[in-house]
């Protein structure tokens, strides 16, 4: 049986499917989810991530955190750790940028929080010589100070949708009919649970989208820096409040109906960074900057300059086209946003301020 034909039953047997619900099952089903089939990223998958653009934006991320570790005082051991880490490709070049800095690697416990078994396969093959431990939660991090990165994470965390209307609000769900899976709303009481979360200034049709499993990971998080030390770096596309309907999905490059072929298409929506930052407990969290401010803050021109100057003839152009994608701001250089979280009596992590 299909996912499609399971998701159909679902609906059948118990109503609507919240669009939670779907989203989840169409990425992480252990049959047909997007993330468990081969190849989801890269130039033969349905979409391409900063670090398989360039090495350059794995080996700035991994000096920030190693400059952070070294203003941290150096704590070891300590836990380098990657939320959704791909095909391993920004951990293996953030290795190789700190490869040569004091104890860094040596003292780092190397820590993959990764759910898919294919994808896990994959990362052990691009970071051969290291050993990695898989977890399947936050809960399993261990007890220590913790220098983390997550690219293009949260994006992909099942959203409840909401539209405001008079006088309740409703949720967007997924139902059944004439052979096809189409949205719906389910109005929802003053007494659901989700609802005080929503923007108390919304107007009558605003679209609001929440990450229901965001806020307990973040918050975790944050409690373990605070309590340990460390930093989390956070890059992914979004802005500072969530507000209209950015659901969509990425197949073989292009942008799709999310709903015309469950389990092989990318799902996602816009992060909301302001509920990030409300999430974190105990830690300071930096403002919002773009992604290329941040890779440019942190040299991604003169690391360009450098790499040019031993390439050749068509590996010269390639750097430079790599370099105005990852930072452009009619490219991914203003959609990606970052921030990161870090101890209260510590300075920002570099690249988060002027």
């Amino acid at each position: 049986m299909t996912l499609k034909s399971r998701i159909c039953k679902r609906i059948e047997e118990a109503g609507p499917m919240p669009l939670s619900e779907y989203m989840d099952l169409c990425l992480m089903d252990p049959i047909d989810g997007f993330y468990c089939k081969p190849d989801p990223i890269g130039a033969r998958g349905s979409f391409t991530t900063a670090p398989e653009i360039s090495q350059m934006f794995g080996e700035l991320l991994g000096l920030c955190l190693l400059k952070t570790w070294l203003d941290q005082g150096r704590p070891e051991p300590f836990a380098l750790v990657e939320l959704g880490p791909g095909r391993g490709t920004l951990m293996a070049d953030l290795l190789r940028a700190t490869s040569n800095f004091g104890k860094f690697n040596e003292v780092a416990h190397l820590v993959l929080l990764e759910g898919s078994p294919y994808m896990r396969n994959l990362q052990q093959y691009c970071l051969s010589g290291h050993e990695p431990q898989w977890i399947d939660s936050i809960d399993e991090l261990p007890e220590l100070p913790i220098y983390l990165v997550a690219n293009e994470f949260f994006d992909a965390l099942p959203i409840r949708q909401f539209t405001k209307g008079i006088p309740h609000w409703s949720e967007t769900a997924i139902t059944y009919s004439n052979g096809s899976l189409q949205y719906c709303r389910i109005e929802r009481a003053d007494n659901d649970p989700f609802l005080p979360r929503l923007p108390s200034d919304s107007r009558c049709g605003d679209i609001v989208e929440l990450r229901p499993s965001a806020t307990p990971m973040i918050s975790k998080l944050s409690l373990q820096i605070a309590r340990h030390g460390g930093v989390a770096v956070i890059v992914d596309y979004g802005d500072n409040r969530s507000l209209g309907d950015t659901f969509q999905a990425v197949r073989f490059h292009e942008h799709a109906d999310p709903l015309a072929d469950p389990g092989n298409a990318d799902l996602t929506a816009h992060v909301d960074f302001g509920a990030l930052q409300g999430a974190a407990i105990g830690v300071a969290s930096t403002d919002v900057v773009s992604q290329g401010q941040l890779l440019e803050r942190l040299g991604i021109s003169s690391r360009t300059e450098a790499l040019a100057r031993v390439a050749r003839g068509k590996q010269r152009h390639e750097l430079e086209s790599a370099r105005r994608r990852l930072t452009d701001e009619d490219d991914m250089g203003s959609l990606y946003k970052a921030i990161a979280l870090h101890p209260l009596d510590s300075p920002a992590p570099p690249g988060f301020c002027e």
